[in-house]
């Protein structure tokens, strides 16, 4: 199914379908995905929850664990497309976050869906690019899908921001596929494996590291299929009746 333009609805529709897909996410790895002692959870934004994260991980000694189990897992990394070196805000508020855990406590990786009220402001995007530079110092790997365009805050997408945090390195933005997909694998330096998409394009799988040498695919496409599938049929008309960029109608996605 082609990517919606989400940016030209009511950002409450958005809302609806970023609770459903999270869900949904979650679900998929829940389902069979995850190996053994991980876990997927949802939870909730919160100015607090990035220390409160920091204090769990703190508390939890586990050494370093061999090779994962499970026969979705994969020591294969995909190729490296960027290499790091050294109203709409209550939405934003009230969005969850999935993260996925070992033995329900100690947090290895952070999947972030981007929603409107996360760049609607300086204040907004300056909060969650300084999230996800905390989650990678501390060791927690992450993974971001953003299906917003860029905005004169962030005018070449959101992993330019987080990546100029870490380096400044430079990034080949492709103004031809705005929209912005990219998993980071937290260590001595952090990679990031960016997957620059655009509206009526396919959602790839993306990797959700579970350890440096460890990921499990998150299978985005088939799960925002199914969560399309489960809105209200008044939603999806109005959502279908969006114009692309260009005027290319998603009406039969």
């Amino acid at each position: 199914m082609p990517i919606h333009d989400w940016s030209t609805v009511d950002p409450n529709l958005y809302h609806h379908f970023h609770q459903a897909w999270t869900i949904a996410i979650i679900n998929a790895l829940n389902g069979g995905l995850l190996p053994k002692g991980y876990s997927a959870l949802a939870e909730q934004h919160a100015p607090a929850l990035v220390p409160d994260v920091l204090t769990l991980q703190s508390s939890y000694s586990e050494s370093r664990q061999g090779p994962i189990g499970g026969a979705v897992v994969t020591a294969t990394r995909p190729q490296a497309r960027h290499v790091l070196r050294a109203q709409r805000s209550s939405m934003s508020a009230r969005a969850n976050r999935i993260t996925i855990r070992h033995s329900l406590g100690r947090i290895v990786c952070v999947i972030e869906i981007v929603s409107p009220g996360n760049k609607h402001s300086q204040r907004a995007l300056r909060a969650f690019v300084e999230k996800s530079v905390e989650f990678l110092s501390q060791g927690v790997n992450l993974l971001i899908v953003d299906l917003f365009p860029p905005t004169p805050r962030d005018p070449q997408g959101i992993h330019k921001v987080i990546g100029d945090e870490i380096d400044e390195a430079p990034f080949d933005f492709d103004p031809a596929k705005p929209l912005t997909l990219a998993a980071y694998v937290a260590g001595v330096m952090e990679e990031a494996f960016v997957q620059p998409v655009a509206v009526g394009d396919t959602l790839p799988d993306m990797p959700a590291y579970l350890d440096e040498d460890h990921y499990v695919p998150v299978p985005l496409e088939a799960t925002y299929l199914a969560t399309w599938a489960t809105c209200p049929e008044d939603m999806r008309v109005v959502v279908e009746s969006a114009l692309a960029p260009g005027g290319v109608s998603c009406r039969n996605s």
